[in-house]
C-alpha cells in the first residue's frame, strides 16, 4: 500500500531525506474542520481499514522501479535503495475507536514516528478516513431520521462510484445504523444482512397464468400432495376484489403470473412488487391472492414493496386494505404484513414520511445515501504538529486553516445527565482531569475569553491501536463497531444531535 501516495509526499520524502532529517522524530494529526451536512457531528470511520495498511506498508522492488521512472532524473540512487527498507516498525497511532461520535478540529487519530514516514502517510489514511466517515455519517443521520423501529436497506451498488465506493457504502453504511444491504459481495465480505427479492422486469417478463411451471407446484407446508398454486390464486383473487370492490378484469393477469411464480419458487420469503401497472387494481389484489392462497397452504408472505408515487399515502391506502383481509377472511397476522419503499429516497423524503405519518416498515436508500450529495467530501486534513520535539503551527489569513500546534491528549467532558458537553484539547505533558475538578479552558472560536467548567465523568477519547509495526488492541468486528456508533450517538444531547440547525458543540 505504500505507492497509494500523491507524488508530492515522494519529493517531500526525498528533500527530508537529502536534509538528513528523515528519522527526526514527528506527529501528525488527522481531523475535519467542519461538521458534515451542517450537523454538530461526525461518525469516526475507516481505522480498521488504516490499520491493515499500516502494517502491510512497505515499496516493493515494482513500486521502487516504478518511483524510479516518475521521480527526476537527479534523483540519488541511494533514496531508491531506502525506500525499500521502509516500512511502519517505529511508527505509534492512537485513534478515537471506530464508530465514535467525532468533532470538527478534535483529531480522529494522531500518528508518531519518523518524518519521512509520517509524511508519507498522509494521502493514505485521509483515502482510508475520509469517505468511510462520510458514509458513516450520512447513514446516522439517516437512521436518526427514521427513527430506531423502521428497517433500513442499502442499495446503492448501481450508483456508487465504482466497485470500490460500493463495497465500502455498504460497509459504513451499516456501521452508521442500517441494517442490511443489497449487495452480496459485501455481504459475503463482511458479514452484512443481505436482502432482496423482485424487480419490475421480473413482473414485465410474464404475461398470463399460463406460463407459469410447473402447473401442479406447491405442496401444503404440513406435507400433503402438491396444490395447482395458479388455480388456487385465481379463485381468491376473484374473494379480494370483491372485499377491495374493484374489477377482477383490471388487474394484470401477467403481474398475477409474476407473483405466483415467484411464490412457487420461494413460498416462505414471498414478497409483492405493486407498482409495476396499478398498486390499487391490480398489484395490491394479485398480491393479497397470491399471499392468501400461500396461507391457506401454511405459508406466510413476508412484505409488500413500493417504488414510485406518494410512498407516505400509499403506505397507508395499502394498510388499510391489508387489515380489511386481514378482518374479512380472518387472518390476523395479514394486518401486519410489513410495507417496504425506495424510489430515490432523501433525508427530505423521511422528513414528509414523518410529517405526513405513514405505514411503512423498511426503507431502501441508494443514490442519496451512496453519493452523500448534501456533501460530496467530509474534507478531513493531516497536518504535522511537531518536529523535535517542537511545535509546529501553520499561520494563514484564513483562521480555520490554522493548525493548533503540539502534540495532544484528547478528552471527553460528560454533565450529569450524562451527556458529553465538551471535548478537552491538552498538551501532553499537562496533568489529566478529573471528574468534579473545576477547569479553566479556552474554547475555540472563542480564544480570548476563558470559561470554566466542571464535569460529572472525564473520558481519555484515544487509544493506542498501533505500535512497532504491528495492530496492538484487538479491533472489534464490524457489528461491534455498529453497536457502539448507536450508543455514541445515544449519548448526545438533543441539541447537539439535532440534524437543522444543531447547538454548536464546544471545543
Amino acid at each position: 500500500m505504500a505507492p497509494l501516495a500523491d507524488l508530492y509526499q515522494l519529493t517531500m520524502a526525498y528533500g527530508h531525506w537529502r536534509a538528513g532529517r528523515h528519522r527526526a522524530p514527528a506527529a501528525a494529526e488527522l481531523f475535519f474542520r467542519r461538521g458534515p451536512f451542517r450537523g454538530a457531528f461526525a461518525l469516526g470511520a475507516g481505522l480498521a481499514e488504516g490499520l491493515r495498511c499500516l502494517r502491510a506498508f512497505r515499496f516493493s522492488a515494482a513500486d521502487v522501479a516504478y518511483l524510479r521512472s516518475v521521480l527526476p532524473s537527479t534523483t540519488e540512487d541511494a533514496f531508491f535503495d531506502y525506500l525499500a527498507t521502509l516500512d511502519t516498525s517505529e511508527v505509534t497511532v492512537t485513534a478515537v475507536p471506530e464508530g465514535s461520535v467525532v468533532f470538527a478540529r478534535v483529531p480522529f487519530l494522531q500518528v508518531k514516528g519518523p518524518l519521512l514516514v509520517v509524511q508519507l502517510l498522509e494521502t493514505m489514511l485521509l483515502c482510508l478516513v475520509n469517505y468511510a466517515s462520510l458514509v458513516a455519517t450520512n447513514a446516522a443521520r439517516f437512521r436518526l431520521l427514521a427513527g430506531p423501529d423502521v428497517k433500513l436497506m442499502e442499495m446503492g451498488l448501481r450508483r456508487a462510484q465504482g466497485p470500490d465506493g460500493a463495497l465500502s457504502a455498504s460497509k459504513y453504511s451499516y456501521i452508521g445504523g442500517f441494517d442490511c444491504t443489497s449487495n452480496v459481495l459485501a455481504g459475503k465480505l463482511y458479514g452484512i444482512p443481505v436482502r432482496g427479492t423482485i424487480a419490475h422486469s421480473f413482473i414485465m417478463s410474464f404475461t398470463s397464468l399460463e406460463e407459469v411451471q410447473p402447473r401442479v407446484s406447491l405442496s401444503p407446508l404440513a406435507g400433503g400432495d402438491p396444490v395447482d398454486l395458479p388455480a388456487l390464486a385465481s379463485s381468491w383473487l376473484g374473494r379480494v376484489c370483491e372485499v377491495l370492490q374493484t374489477p377482477p378484469e383490471k388487474a394484470n393477469r401477467g403481474e398475477l403470473a409474476a407473483f405466483v411464480s415467484y411464490a412457487v419458487t420461494f413460498p416462505r420469503d414471498f414478497q409483492g412488487l405493486l407498482d409495476t401497472y396499478c398498486v390499487r387494481r391490480s398489484g395490491l389484489p394479485n398480491f393479497c391472492a397470491v399471499a392468501l392462497a400461500l396461507h391457506q397452504l401454511g405459508y406466510r408472505a413476508i412484505g409488500v414493496r413500493l417504488d414510485s408515487g406518494d410512498l407516505a399515502q400509499q403506505s397507508k391506502e395499502i394498510r388499510r386494505v391489508l387489515r380489511a383481509c386481514a378482518d374479512h377472511f380472518q387472518v390476523p397476522w395479514f394486518g401486519t404484513i410489513p410495507i417496504a419503499v425506495s424510489n430515490d429516497i432523501s433525508e427530505q423524503s423521511l422528513e414528509e414520511f414523518s410529517r405526513e405519518g405513514s405505514e411503512i416498515d423498511m426503507i431502501g436508500v441508494g443514490t442519496n445515501l451512496v453519493t452523500c450529495p448534501l456533501q460530496p467530501s467530509l474534507g478531513c486534513v493531516y497536518k504535522l504538529v511537531e518536529v523535535n520535539g517542537s511545535p509546529c503551527l501553520k499561520l494563514t489569513e484564513d483562521e480555520e486553516k490554522m493548525t493548533i500546534p503540539g502534540t495532544k491528549t484528547i478528552y471527553r467532558l460528560y454533565d450529569a445527565a450524562g451527556h458529553p458537553f465538551m471535548d478537552l484539547m491538552a498538551l501532553e505533558k499537562e496533568p489529566s482531569p478529573s471528574a468534579g475538578q473545576e477547569l479553566v479552558v479556552r474554547v475555540l472560536g472563542q480564544l480570548d475569553e476563558a470559561k470554566t467548567v466542571v464535569p460529572t465523568t472525564v473520558e481519555s477519547l484515544h487509544r493506542t491501536y498501533f505500535r512497532d509495526g504491528q495492530v496492538c488492541e484487538p479491533l472489534p468486528s464490524l457489528l461491534e463497531v455498529r453497536n457502539h456508533a448507536q450508543m455514541s450517538l445515544n449519548l448526545l444531547s438533543p441539541a447537539h444531535r439535532r440534524l437543522h440547525e444543531p447547538q454548536p458543540y464546544p471545543v
